[in-house]
């Protein structure tokens, strides 16, 4: 990759936010401590999952790789912000952007599939509840799971190829607080037609097509509780809902912002606000969400404390 003065680009600086040099400490111990409850959250729903026999089911299959995604791709990210606000060098190499957009966008695109899966698994389970067992059996789930995983390594491998085949000559400056697509793409002189028309193809058909999935999946699903006679009925078959549409709102909610605002003289910063969302915050925000509003997921975190104070009474 070379420069307008044909040297070569060999690093990139990332230029994060702009209140980023007089708030960087707070900023610093505020999002630390999001990543740190990320990971303890995320890590530990999958240990209790792969722990507790009793959510041995398909929902907490998806629900453990869910977990795993966030923790990759919020991880993609997050250890270079926080060094970026301890630091004076905010330089990343050119093959570490490479590997950061890589692994961020793989593991992003990973999640929207998961969710969709998800939402079918919901599906099933209300609108085919007799025949759950059979149709979301575990070579079902695997291959849903594996699937999500070979799309989101397809689509991220297109991207960064054709990102990083271009030539770079206006700045090594990335106006961002990570290397995303758009951003870089900023920086290129080269024709950014296919990148631009690439980005608009598979981001357009990721989004849509699990969206479509989503949103079929709960219209049935809602036709199906409103023919249910019992209240109560009605209200288990809700709950067994509840946590996967809380998360699959705030995260298409989020994506749905970042790409659809208008172009403005702020556009850049609040893409910024919303990569935060997305990237850093939702990670942390769906262990909770799954553990608070979970009845199985608390009544097993009850059960694991209870046998932790017999382990140790003098606590």
């Amino acid at each position: 990759m070379t420069q307008g003065n044909g040297s070569e680009v060999t690093e990139f600086f990332l230029l994060g936010f702009d209140t980023q040099h007089k708030h960087r400490h707070v900023l610093f111990m505020a999002f630390l401590l999001i990543y740190v409850i990320s990971m303890v959250g995320n890590v530990g729903m999958i240990l209790l999952i792969k722990i507790d026999a009793r959510l041995k089911t398909p929902m907490y299959f998806f629900l453990q790789h869910l977990a795993f995604v966030d923790l990759c791709y919020t991880s993609a990210i997050t250890p270079k912000m926080l060094q970026n606000f301890i630091v004076e060098n905010k330089s990343i190499s050119f093959r570490g952007c490479a590997i950061q957009l890589l692994v961020y966008a793989a593991f992003a695109t990973t999640d929207c599939y998961l969710l969709a899966a998800m939402a079918i698994d919901r599906y099933v389970a209300i609108c085919n509840p007799l025949r759950y067992p059979i149709i979301m059996s575990r070579r079902v789930c695997i291959q849903l799971v594996a699937g999500s995983y070979v799309v989101g390594s397809i689509n991220s491998s297109v991207h960064t190829g054709f990102t990083f085949s271009l030539s770079f000559c206006k700045s090594n400056a990335i106006n961002h607080f990570f290397c995303d697509g758009p951003p870089i793409l900023a920086l290129s002189c080269s024709n950014i037609d296919v990148n631009v028309m690439l980005i608009v193809v598979f981001v357009g058909f990721n989004l849509m097509f699990t969206v479509s999935v989503v949103i079929f999946s709960y219209i049935f699903i809602l036709a199906a509780i409103l023919r249910m006679s019992s209240t109560a009925g009605r209200r288990k078959a809700f709950s067994t809902c509840a946590s996967h549409l809380t998360a699959v709102t705030i995260f298409y909610g989020t994506l749905s912002y970042m790409y659809l605002q208008p172009t403005s003289n702020n556009s850049e910063e609040n893409m910024k606000a919303a990569s935060v969302c997305y990237g850093i915050v939702i990670p942390m925000l769906n262990p909770l969400i799954y553990s608070l509003r979970n009845k199985e997921v608390k009544e097993s975190l009850k059960l694991i404390g209870k046998k932790s104070s017999r382990q140790n009474p003098n606590y």
